[in-house]
């Protein structure tokens, strides 16, 4: 174990990200669920506005634990091509299931209010998450601020895979990981506390965090 929950891994994050304490036009976005814990205790420490990046796991159709990509809520889909030919899987089941994630995801934010997807034209964005190992939500996470017009991407997280951290880092402006152990097993293995966020909580750390 190396963190010992969310929040201390945020907190973490917070003092490798000194930097941008007070930045103007810096945003911090979480990716649900997890990610918003840390991306709270982050936008805390910095004096940050704290927000959500609005993307989600893509599971396999018969298999929803297994990823085979991300989806955001406007268009991006990440897939990884190879594990999806393994499993046989045709284009028209991609799409369906990528469709159906974009709609759950929608709902999902839909119910959590307005503004939690803040305005990112031109803003400086720290993206983070409680961990990666495939590395497709993120991406995901990457490519739909991007389109939303952010200026420069810092992705930031506790823990990932050393092969996932290098892939990342060529795709953003700054990338602060602050361990890639290996052998990599799981993001939950690296935590001495690793609780479900529910929808409450993630409301909850949104209506505690800064303003956007």
């Amino acid at each position: 174990m190396i963190f010992r929950d969310r929040l201390d891994a945020g907190e973490r994050l917070a003092a490798a990200l000194q930097r941008y304490r007070d930045a103007p036009g810096t945003v911090v976005l979480g990716i649900p669920r997890g990610g918003v814990v840390v991306a709270r205790a982050i936008a805390v420490a910095l004096h940050l506005p704290l927000g959500i990046c609005p993307v989600r796991k893509l599971g396999a159709p018969e298999n929803p634990e297994l990823a085979i990509g991300g989806v955001d809520d406007q268009g991006v889909v990440v897939l990884d091509h190879k594990l999806s030919r393994h499993l046989g899987l045709a284009d028209d089941d991609l799409l369906d299931a990528a469709t159906r994630q974009r709609e759950e995801l929608q709902q999902w934010l839909a119910a959590l209010g307005s503004n939690v997807v803040p305005p990112l034209e031109g803003r400086t964005v720290i993206l983070t998450d409680d961990g990666v190992a495939t590395g497709y939500t993120a991406q995901a996470g990457l490519e739909s601020v991007r389109r939303r017009g952010a200026q420069r991407v810092v992705l930031a997280v506790p823990v990932a895979p050393p092969d996932t951290a290098a892939g990342l880092a060529s795709q953003v402006d700054e990338l602060v990981c602050l361990v890639t152990p290996e052998p990599f097993y799981a993001v939950g293995n690296f935590f001495e506390e690793w609780p479900q966020v529910t929808d409450d909580e993630v409301q909850a750390l949104l209506l505690t965090g800064n303003t956007l």
